[in-house]
C-alpha cells in the first residue's frame, strides 16, 4: 500500500475534489470549491518526490525525467480512481490528485437538466462541453455515456488523459484509450477511430485545429462524437471552435458546423446555500435550423435571441437556469447573482464559499 493512500482516503471523507501535495508547503484540499490548508508540517522536496514516485511506474518515472510533466490515473480500490498531474515547481515535485468516483451518477442525480437526454438521443453530430476546469464537465459526459451504454447497442471508444471514469460494458462495447498508454496523441486516435468502427467517440479534450478539425470530420461522416472545451458559454464555445482555424477556412468551417454540431453544453458549479456542496448551473444551445443559419452567416452574436425563446426546442440560458435554481433553493440570491456579473464581466465563471472547515492532522505523510 502506498503511504499516499491515507490522505487520498481522507479526501472523499472530508468530500474533497483535489488534493495537491507541494514541495516546501503543507499539502491542501479542496473542499467545495474552497482550497483548505491542513493541519501539517511542511513537506520536504524529498518526502514530496518520494510519496508521489511511490505510485508511478519505471516507465512514468522516465516520462517525467524527460518532460518534467505528467499526466496519469492512479486507481484506489473503495475509493475510485484519481486524475494526477505530477510537476516541478521552483521547490521541487508537487503533484495534484483529481478524485473520480468510482460510482458514475444518472442525470437526475447529479442535478442536471433533463433536457440533456434530448442531446444523445441522435445517431451522429458533434455535441460539446464545455466549462472552466473543475466545473463538472468530465462527469457530465461520463453520466451521458453511462446512460447511452445502459439504453442503447453501440460501439463507444473514449479517447482520454488520462482515463478518469471506467465504464463496463452493458448494452454497449466500451474501449477507453489512454494517451501515452493507449496512443501517442489525440489526433492519432482519432484517425484510427474512424477505422475501428464506431458508433461514438468521445474526445476528452479538444486542444487544437488538427483535433478539432478530425472531431468536425468524424460527426460529419456519421458517428456521434462528444468534446469539451474550456470556454464559458455556449455561444463562445462556437466562436472558439471556429477562431481555432485560418481565416482562410473559416467560412468553410461554419458550414461544416452549423451542418454537425447538435449542441453545446456549457456549464459551472455554485455552492449551495449551506455550502455543503456544489449545484451545476447549467446553459443548453441546441442547434436548430435557425441557429445553424446564424452559424453560417458568422452571426453567433444574434444565437443569444434565439436561446431565450428556445426552451420549447430543448434550450436554456444561464440566466434562466440561475432564477430556476434560486426559486427552488438550491443556491443562494447573492451566489446566483454574483455569478451573472461576472459572466457578463467575461471573468472564469467558478464560485466558492468563504469559509471551509480545516481538517484534522493525519499520520498519512509521516
Amino acid at each position: 500500500m502506498a503511504r499516499l493512500d491515507d490522505l487520498l482516503r481522507q479526501m472523499k471523507q472530508q468530500g474533497a475534489s483535489d488534493l495537491h501535495l507541494t514541495s516546501g508547503s503543507a499539502p491542501y484540499m479542496r473542499i467545495h470549491g474552497d482550497m483548505v490548508k491542513l493541519n501539517y508540517k511542511s513537506v520536504s522536496p524529498e518526502t514530496c518526490q518520494s510519496l508521489i514516485f511511490e505510485i508511478l511506474t519505471d516507465r512514468q518515472k522516465e516520462l517525467f525525467s524527460e518532460e518534467w510533466d505528467l499526466d496519469l490515473s492512479y486507481p484506489l480500490a473503495g475509493v475510485g480512481r484519481f486524475r494526477v498531474n505530477v510537476f516541478m515547481q521552483r521547490h521541487g515535485v508537487s503533484g495534484v490528485f483529481r478524485l473520480i468516483p468510482e460510482e458514475i451518477k444518472t442525470i437526475k442525480e447529479l442535478e442536471l437538466p433533463e433536457q440533456l437526454a434530448t442531446l444523445i438521443d441522435v445517431s451522429e453530430g458533434l455535441v460539446l462541453v464545455t466549462g472552466p476546469t473543475g466545473s463538472g464537465k468530465s462527469t457530465t459526459l461520463a453520466s451521458l455515456i453511462h446512460t447511452i451504454n445502459k439504453e442503447s447497442q453501440a460501439h463507444i471508444i473514449t479517447v482520454e488523459d488520462p482515463i478518469e471514469f471506467v465504464h463496463e460494458n452493458q448494452r454497449c462495447l466500451i474501449s477507453q484509450r489512454e494517451i501515452a498508454s493507449h496512443t501517442k496523441s489525440f489526433t492519432a486516435a482519432l484517425r484510427a477511430a474512424l477505422r475501428e468502427d464506431p458508433d461514438i467517440i468521445l474526445v476528452g479534450e479538444m486542444r487544437d485545429l488538427e483535433t478539432i478539425s478530425l472531431a468536425i470530420t468524424a460527426a460529419e461522416t456519421g458517428h456521434l462524437v462528444f468534446g469539451t472545451l474550456h470556454t464559458n458559454s455556449a455561444i463562445k464555445t462556437i466562436d472558439r471552435v471556429i477562431d481555432v482555424f485560418p481565416e482562410g477556412q473559416q467560412t468553410q468551417i461554419r458550414v461544416m458546423l452549423s451542418e454537425s454540431l447538435r449542441g453545446v453544453v456549457a456549464q459551472a458549479l455554485l455552492p449551495r446555500p449551506d455550502h455543503n456542496g456544489r449545484v451545476p448551473v447549467v446553459e443548453i444551445l441546441v442547434n436548430i435550423p435557425a441557429v445553424a443559419n446564424l452559424i453560417r452567416e458568422g452571426k453567433t452574436h444574434q444565437i443569444a435571441n434565439v436561446m431565450q425563446t428556445g426552451r420549447a426546442h430543448g434550450m436554456v440560458t444561464f440566466e434562466s437556469a440561475i432564477h430556476e435554481l434560486i426559486q427552488k433553493g438550491l443556491i443562494s440570491k447573492e451566489d446566483g447573482m454574483s455569478f451573472l456579473r461576472r459572466r457578463s464581466a467575461g471573468k472564469q465563471i467558478t464560485s466558492s464559499p468563504p469559509h471551509a472547515p480545516r481538517l484534522p492532522t493525519s499520520p498519512a505523510i509521516n
